[in-house]
């Protein structure tokens, strides 16, 4: 089985690219909001360490946003309790595909948590900060990515680890032809 990791930048369009590879896709994001809304475990864990700002279930973004701009310790009180939880929905994952050529990791802080393996086929999603930070905008609190940016190593360092870097222009066409040769190399290189 290839893994394939997508690194980037908060905004970049991790996501997006990691869903054009046409294999099952792990999306880290998606598994954590799913938490959220349906986990009363991960919510009584996070009503515990937070109990001035998680006030009902399911658990609110905009709460946890609060929690996190009020203190950064909070952040990692958060990390700590999802992350586990997200690890171990990864790893059934992966084990339910475990036959399958490929599948793609879309996990945000996959080299910060050290869920790489040497193996992995890591792609990075290059895009312009204008761009990403307009898209961030319309999307999230900025203070709340300033804080998430802190947990992260610096892009240009997942850059240099990267295999491949995919340049995303927010043009479809282009970025679906990047993803076609990319995944020729890996395919030819197997």
């Amino acid at each position: 089985m290839i893994r394939i990791a997508i690194l980037g930048d908060i905004g970049s369009g991790k996501s997006y690219v990691a869903k054009l590879f046409g294999y099952p896709v792990f999306d880290a994001d998606s598994e954590v909001t799913r938490l959220y809304k349906k986990s009363k475990r991960c919510y009584k864990k996070l009503k515990k360490a937070l109990p001035v700002h998680i006030v009902s279930f399911p658990v609110k973004k905009n709460e946890l946003s609060q929690a996190i701009i009020s203190d950064q310790n909070n952040l990692k009180k958060i990390v700590k309790i999802v992350h586990p939880e997200v690890r171990n929905s990864m790893n059934n994952f992966i084990k339910k595909n475990k036959n399958k050529k490929i599948i793609i990791l879309d996990i945000p802080l996959l080299l910060e948590n050290k869920i790489n393996k040497k193996k992995d086929v890591l792609i990075f999603v290059d895009a312009k900060k204008k761009e990403i930070n307009k898209r961030l905008k319309k999307r999230f609190n900025l203070k709340v990515v300033k804080k998430f940016k802190k947990l992260q190593l610096p892009v240009e360092l997942k850059k240099q680890k990267a295999n491949f870097i995919i340049r995303n222009d927010f043009n479809n066409i282009s970025i679906k032809k990047n993803v076609k040769k990319v995944l020729e190399k890996i395919l030819l290189n197997a």
